[in-house]
């Protein structure tokens, strides 16, 4: 079995690894056939982590992957072999506090593949095969894209930050940041009902995708860096803000942006970054941030069945597994890519 092992920063290797274990009670073994690129993968690539969270061992990468079932355990009765299936890459623990608090997503002991949080690190699955819980994989349509199903994870993420704004119906929504995770923030905003949405990026590429995918309008501060300036009259005129990059001084400008009791969501990770206080606190601005998912992995896998949201703009290029160092350049550069996937079979 190939898989796509990360050594340190530029190191990236297709090995030859163990087959996939036959699976046992309640598990599933899944032929992977899509798998994109995340934000994370791309850290890892580049830099071998981010923040404190660094390599410490040899880790296949990659999360965002949906294949088929080849083979099932006594119990999985959720799938049959030869169903294309989603595969939700969080599993928490179940039974710490915030587990049992319905807060999943903040699991003290939480597994998620292709992380270097834990030691030993959590492998990925940017491999030809994979043995799982059957818990973790959601049957699709047979004659659906698993491009499409591959999104999955990240929209879920988008979701979950929705589900934090409170109703969006009728809305006035800026999504400051148009990588995959802002665009996805798009789509999900516009289900929700939103009325009108802003997006904001610093090239003009991304934007092009987030107005395929929703933006009612679209601006470069790249090219026109003071064009925020209109949208701070009479206190500001946004009801909610989802901040995506995780620039600082986005975030300042989000509460010059947003509307006194408005709300800004922080989605974007990025470093320590300093708070125009007095303006949250004249302003009576909510500020909260959101990570991950739990719940909204099914209802992401859920739109995508349904047809509900179009996903199809945001994969820009898909590769062979082969041609994985290529995938991750072309992944690095904003300019001619959104979301780069890699075909294993």
């Amino acid at each position: 079995m190939r898989a796509l092992v990360a050594y340190k920063p530029h190191d990236i290797t297709i090995e030859d690894r163990e087959p996939a274990a036959s699976p046992g009670p309640g598990e599933v073994r899944v032929r992977i056939e899509r798998g994109g690129i995340c934000g994370s993968d791309l850290h890892y690539y580049h830099h071998g982590g981010f923040g404190t969270v660094r390599l410490k061992e040899p880790m296949i990468l990659g999360h965002e992957v949906a294949g088929r079932i080849v083979e099932i355990g006594s119990g999985a009765a959720n799938v049959k072999v030869g169903d294309q299936v989603a595969i939700n890459p969080s599993m928490p623990c179940g039974h710490c506090r915030y587990c049992l608090e319905n807060m999943r997503n903040q699991c003290l002991d939480m597994r998620f593949f292709g992380s270097a949080m834990r030691f030993p690190h959590m492998q990925g699955l940017f491999r030809e095969e994979a043995t799982l819980p059957a818990t973790q994989v959601i049957a699709v349509p047979a004659d659906l894209d698993l491009g499409l199903v591959a999104c999955a994870e990240p929209f879920a993420v988008c979701l979950h930050a929705i589900s934090s704004a409170g109703s969006l119906i009728g809305k006035r929504v800026l999504v400051s940041g148009c990588g995959p995770i802002g665009c996805l923030t798009i789509v999900a905003a516009r289900h929700a009902g939103a009325q009108e949405i802003v997006c904001t990026d610093i090239a003009s590429a991304p934007l092009a995708i987030a107005r395929k995918l929703g933006a009612d309008h679209v601006i470069d501060l790249g090219s026109e860096p003071d064009a925020l300036r209109p949208f701070t009259e009479g206190k500001g005129i946004f009801d909610i803000v989802f901040e995506c990059s995780g620039n600082g001084k986005a975030l300042a400008s989000a509460f010059e942006i947003v509307r006194p009791q408005g709300t800004i969501i922080a989605v974007g990770l990025g470093g320590d970054v300093s708070v125009p206080l007095n303006t949250a606190v004249a302003k009576e601005v909510t500020l909260r941030g959101s990570f991950r998912f739990d719940a909204e992995f099914g209802r992401a896998v859920e739109l995508i069945t349904k047809g509900a949201v179009d996903l199809a703009p945001l994969i820009t290029a898909t590769l062979p597994l082969d041609s994985a160092d290529e995938a991750f350049r072309i992944a690095s550069d904003r300019t001619q890519s959104m979301k780069v996937q890699l075909a294993f079979q």
